[in-house]
């Protein structure tokens, strides 16, 4: 039970952090906890990663996961497929070691974990904020105050959570050279544990269809419904 809780707990992490890849638009005055930065330097780094999320309305990808603790063990490792379409879309489905699944229709959040029979669901609008994730697919501007950004190199950012008291802590984002196209993403939670997502056979723009992104509840399943 305590992997199931703790698989769970990395499955809405990573989440929360995904849909920061399909934000449309984002506030151009940094916050308050942002005005010791530089501010043009701020502008410029977010201005490129922006141009870089606006490439795409939509995608798909392959992945696997490792989930590694401060001391460099690895917890946990998987495989499974995802989607992510503007605004406020995303499927996540890990197939192994053991299934669930992760939906969003817009308005609900949905984690279903079919070994337990249990389905929680959650408000997408407060998930955000705890969850950055969400924001991939979210065009509201005054999530991304709440949130600076760093770039590593031309190709990798680093998006950082200004509340001390968030969840995660940073995700990196790692596109492959001047692409629109991710090829990885890690997470980094308030406990130091680090997630790392490897895309594969990415396919941007290609058609999905509606019902990926809707979550029926299956018959005999409970629902723990935090709405």
């Amino acid at each position: 039970m305590k992997n199931t809780i703790k698989q769970h707990l990395s499955s809405y992490l990573f989440c929360a952090s995904i849909m920061l890849l399909t934000v449309t638009s984002y506030a151009d005055e940094p916050t308050q906890e942002m005005a010791s930065k530089d501010t043009q330097q701020f502008s410029v780094t977010k201005q490129a990663l922006m141009d870089r999320l606006s490439g795409f309305n939509h995608f798909s990808a392959d992945f696997s996961q490792q989930v590694i603790d401060e001391e460099n063990n690895i917890l946990q490792e998987g495989q499974g497929k995802l989607a992510v379409k503007k605004p406020n879309l995303l499927y996540w489905q890990t197939q192994q070691p053991e299934e669930s699944v992760i939906v969003s229709d817009g308005d609900t959040l949905w984690f279903f974990d079919p070994f337990i029979e249990q389905a929680t669901a959650y408000r997408v609008d407060t998930s955000v904020v705890n969850t950055p994730i969400l924001l991939l697919t979210s065009t509201d501007e005054s999530l991304w105050q709440q949130y600076s950004v760093s770039q590593t190199d031309s190709d990798d950012f680093l998006i950082h959570a200004n509340d001390l008291n968030s969840r995660v802590k940073t995700l990196e984002l790692n596109f492959f050279p001047d692409s629109t196209m991710l090829k990885s993403f890690s997470i980094v939670d308030s406990t130091g544990q680090l997630s790392i997502i490897k895309l594969s056979e990415v396919a941007i723009n290609q058609t999905i269809e509606p019902n990926l992104f809707q979550f029926n509840l299956p018959d005999g399943v409970y629902l723990d419904d935090q709405r």
